[in-house]
């Protein structure tokens, strides 16, 4: 099955401000792929990109995304394995874009089986409940919305700290006088703090009922992450620390985490995802499957590889439901609350609206 041609499309999407450790996001910096084969069938691809964590901007993922069509244009789609491996040796890092070419790569392989993607990975459907996040805020804003997101359904938070820790401290505290102490909460520092805040911040937490937080310091200090360990009884998911499997191996080898976040931006996509779950599995580390502000279909395509990851026990999968303005997926994830779903249709079973498209700029290769 040959490729005939790419579309590459500036996938912007409005959102409302959100705020991280690291910075503020005012849209959806993401990049859509066409890939179009002599079988009459086309696959796609959806990346986000978050320039204060992976190191991509949407105009990087542009401009390489031209460069990986020319490499792969008149290619076998099925040689999964190959195609992937040209783009590394193509160029080192730039996982965002990568995983969007892995992503329209399955998607053409498993409608080319005539098959959902789970099942083309051996997956098999189960009950997913994604928590919603909280932007950093004063503790009083934090609180009251953490209260309405309650009242309407929510039952997990997943709550954005990372700046002063008593601050911070004050911030879930605020929170937990909210909602109380049923609700889980789990926090994510996105690096924010360094090695002695943390120790003051999650020590400062722990009577607040963390289920785990989620990368405390920035990667340099992985080396410290099993002393933190011994110093706190938050559990520690390792984030923006776990890009590949040697990364995983690494940080469970070293007992330096209790939990890893998967996320296609930092592995490239599905293919290497499945690796770090299988890696994290021979630990018996559980991971999440999470992400960076992708529409409904990249989280589609998300809910397939977590049917194919049993591994994979924690979801947050909200990055559509923080505040963008606009939806133009066809098909795709499926929210009933805080439920997710996907149809049993073939491939990811998700596609952007030709009317969003036409209003996007376009690169035919």
């Amino acid at each position: 099955m040959k490729i005939t041609k790419i579309e590459i499309y500036r996938l912007s999407i409005p959102m409302e401000p959100f705020v991280i450790a690291t910075g503020t996001m005012d849209f959806a910096q993401n990049t859509f792929v066409r890939i179009y084969t002599d079988a009459n069938i086309y696959g796609v691809g959806e990346c986000s990109a978050f320039p204060m964590i992976v190191g991509e901007t949407q105009e990087t993922c542009l401009v390489v995304a031209r460069e990986f069509a020319k490499i792969w244009k008149g290619k076998d789609a099925l040689a999964l394995e190959e195609r992937l491996g040209e783009l590394d040796l193509f160029i080192a890092g730039n996982t965002t874009i990568k995983s969007a070419f892995d992503m329209a790569l399955y998607d053409l392989a498993a409608k080319h089986a005539g098959l959902p993607l789970y099942q083309f990975l051996k997956g098999h459907p189960r009950d997913i409940t994604t928590d919603i996040t909280l932007g950093i805020a004063s503790p009083a804003d934090m609180a009251a919305k953490a209260f309405s997101l309650k009242e309407g359904g929510a039952q997990i938070f997943k709550v954005k700290l990372g700046k002063d820790p008593l601050t911070d401290i004050a911030r879930i505290k605020a929170i937990r006088q909210a909602v109380g102490f049923d609700i889980p909460i789990r926090i994510d520092a996105n690096q924010g703090w360094s090695y002695e805040d943390a120790i003051v911040a999650l020590q400062g937490l722990e009577p607040y009922k963390i289920q785990y937080c989620e990368q405390p310091m920035r990667s340099y200090n992985d080396h410290l992450l099993p002393a933190l360990r011994t110093l706190t009884i938050v559990p520690i998911m390792a984030d923006e620390s776990v890009y590949s499997h040697h990364d995983a191996e690494r940080l469970c080898r070293e007992d330096a985490c209790d939990y890893i976040n998967i996320k296609f931006s930092k592995s490239k996509g599905i293919y290497d995802a499945l690796k770090i779950a299988a890696i994290a599995a021979e630990y018996q580390i559980p991971c999440m499957i999470g992400g960076m502000l992708e529409s409904r279909l990249a989280l589609a395509a998300k809910v397939h590889f977590a049917y194919a990851a049993p591994n994979v026990k924690f979801f947050d999968l909200d990055t559509c439901m923080v505040g963008h303005l606009v939806d133009p997926v066809i098909g795709g994830i499926q929210y009933d609350g805080y439920q997710i779903s996907i149809a049993d249709t073939v491939g990811i079973g998700a596609d952007i609206s030709e009317e969003f498209l036409a209003s996007c700029e376009k690169w035919e290769i």
